[in-house]
């Protein structure tokens, strides 16, 4: 039975790693990020959920600071892996991903060549594309270019938010890793280079930062509706009204003719709060102002109501 080393850290990779010990796979050893300082005073050590999983699954386990440590690669080399699975990790040294006989391969969350990069679901959505999905490919020396073995589609529902999009490809994307995984070992798969046409515009999938997360009143209502949703719920778009920071988790679409100037606040003070943009408005149903829980609308305006009623 091949030897199968995982790689990975977020909650995403470990559907993946379940999906490896629940179907029998030999995974001989699981590599996952130092733990992380957390807690107000940052002063707890928390563990990453694939480390989580890996104790409970007595798997051994490695949280190598630099991927390059010669003490890592030693322990690593002595677990004779034949296949290593990578998802959600850090970008590997050449000498850790030449390491298996049979090849280490990624697991992606986007239809590759489309949306390389650290946020591949958040910016499918902001750009209203109609469908995403998962690749699974070979490592090579670039990030996100290596050929590609698998790709599995889903569809992106208007209703769709980063989370729920997630979570699909979260279960999709373990099933097409233990696909990949069986293909490898059968022989019965060669990769396939990433072909870009001259008429195809490649979309990236940058790392998201907090000034890219606020709302441009000024867009239309379509263009904010996704962002609002691809950025839902975390790390979540925001925006300043009133004088009040607001982070905005789902809104409404409000298609309408107008002549308000763009980010004009029409407020009834009780149940509506909604904002003029280009071609109509947008309507803000749950919030979260700095400080406070998170709340639906009619809620935050019992007690604001007023403060936006007359702006």
């Amino acid at each position: 039975m091949a030897r199968i080393v995982f790689m990975g850290t977020p909650e995403f990779a470990v559907e993946s790693l379940r999906a490896l010990v629940d179907g029998g796979y030999n995974v001989v050893g699981v590599v996952t990020a130092p733990d992380k300082p957390a807690g107000k005073h940052q002063n707890i050590l928390q563990a990453s959920p694939v480390k989580r999983y890996a104790i409970s699954k007595n798997l051994p386990l490695m949280q190598p600071e630099k991927l390059k440590d010669p003490v890592f690669l030693e322990q690593l080399k002595a677990l004779r892996a034949d296949i290593q699975v990578i998802v959600a990790f850090r970008m590997l040294p050449e000498v850790v991903w030449t390491m298996p006989k049979l090849g280490t391969f990624n697991l992606h969350a986007s239809l590759l060549p489309q949306y390389r990069g650290a946020a591949p679901i958040n910016w499918a959505i902001i750009n209203g594309e109609k469908e995403t999905g998962v690749t699974t490919f070979l490592l090579d020396c670039e990030i996100d270019t290596g050929k590609i073995l698998f790709q599995e589609k889903i569809p992106i529902h208007e209703t769709d938010n980063s989370e729920t999009v997630h979570d699909k490809l979260m279960v999709v994307g373990s099933q097409l890793v233990l696909k990949t995984v069986d293909a490898i070992v059968l022989g019965t798969v060669k990769g396939i280079e990433q072909r870009v046409g001259m008429s195809t515009v490649l979309r990236s999938a940058p790392k998201i930062f907090k000034e890219i997360c606020r709302i441009d009143w000024t867009k239309t209502v379509e263009e904010i509706y996704n962002f609002v949703r691809g950025l839902s719920p975390y790390p979540a778009a925001w925006t300043d009204l009133a004088t009040v920071n607001l982070k905005v988790f789902d809104v409404g679409k409000i298609f309408y003719h107008h002549t308000l100037p763009a980010g004009t606040i029409v407020c009834d003070g009780k149940d509506h709060l909604d904002v003029a943009v280009a071609d109509g408005f947008i309507r803000l149903n749950e919030i979260q102002q700095t400080g406070k829980r998170r709340m639906k609308i009619g809620d935050f305006l019992r007690g604001n109501g007023k403060k936006f009623q007359n702006v």
